[in-house]
């Protein structure tokens, strides 16, 4: 794991759903991880006990892979339990406005892509908004939840919208300002981190399902991974040996999206969207399973890195 990095004392500049960020110097920032969590775009109103220290402990974990298989990156190292230091970019909504080739900026993409078949891909399935074609299947093939995809399958939404939204091709190259070279690159950087990434927790006995990147284009031009991966925030991982019996057991935040579906907070949320109506409060996590999604991080923290968890901060 990467040493924790001294510096002046950083400004605060904003909060998202799950961290704060925080002004180092012109080209530096700090991450700090809270321990908030949020599903559907809600931020829940629990906080989860060690959740921000296995967040970046885990992404620290996953970008000392990218420099060892040479993908570039914006992760400096580690400034404390719960904060890391990256390199900075500036957050642009509309790149269109800087020129051909912006430098320095976030792509205002979101990349997804899946191996297996399973959560919203699983619901607009059974809607009848994605058919076997649209996944490399046989047209008319059955399809089943948990299957393997024949091939990995791409995925863009908007990163700066307050809701996600997916884009074709065509979208996402005229907002981000890329071009279908630098779309390639970025989905072959994907497929190398995910393949190591597989590498590493398969002995361990996980399977990677599907995960989401971001990607900044640094001071020279050239694309890197940003933001965090690789954690149970923005990946779904399931028990290999539980799987090999027919069982999807999930090491990801999926455990908690599928609170709201059996509450039937869901299906309110999507109508309320549906019908451009107001959205309802989403409500707090029950005090027990508060306590097992604390477990569930700190374990998807040891399966994924190898290393045990020993808590340096207070719950």
């Amino acid at each position: 794991m990467s040493n924790a990095l001294s510096g002046s004392p950083p400004k605060f500049l904003r909060r998202g759903k799950v961290k704060e960020v925080y002004e180092i110097s012109p080209t530096e920032l700090e991450f700090r991880f809270t321990n908030d969590i949020s599903v559907f775009d809600k931020h829940i109103p629990s906080e989860i006990p060690h959740k921000g220290e296995t967040l970046a402990r885990t992404a620290a974990h996953w970008f000392d892979v990218c420099s060892r298989i040479g993908v570039p990156h914006h992760f400096l190292g580690l400034a404390g339990p719960t904060a890391m230091r990256v390199k900075r970019v500036r957050v642009e909504p509309n790149l269109r406005t800087l020129g051909p080739h912006p430098k320095g900026v976030l792509v205002p993409l979101e990349l997804i892509v899946r191996y297996y078949l399973a959560g919203s891909m699983w619901d607009r399935v059974k809607a009848g908004k994605v058919t076997a074609a649209d996944l490399g299947f046989s047209s008319g093939a059955k399809l089943e939840y948990g299957m393997p995809l024949p091939q990995p399958h791409f995925e863009v939404t908007t990163k700066l919208e307050p809701i996600d939204r997916l884009l074709t091709t065509e979208e996402a190259l005229e907002l981000s300002t890329l071009d279908r070279r630098q779309l390639d690159q970025v989905r072959e950087m994907i497929l190398k981190i995910d393949a190591e990434m597989q590498r590493e927790i398969g002995p361990r006995g996980l399977l990677h399902v599907d995960g989401k990147k971001e990607f900044g284009i640094d001071s020279s031009g050239g694309l890197m991974v940003v933001d965090t991966f690789g954690t149970a925030d923005e990946d779904r991982f399931w028990d290999k040996d539980a799987y090999d019996r027919g069982r999807h057991v999930d090491f990801s935040k999926e455990f908690v999206r599928q609170h709201y579906r059996q509450t039937g907070y869901y299906d309110r949320l999507v109508a309320a969207r549906d019908a451009h109506a107001e959205e309802p409060p989403i409500p707090p996590l029950p005090p027990l399973l508060v306590d097992e999604v604390s477990r569930l991080y700190t374990t998807v923290y040891e399966r994924l890195t190898g290393q045990a968890f020993s808590p340096t901060t207070r719950a």
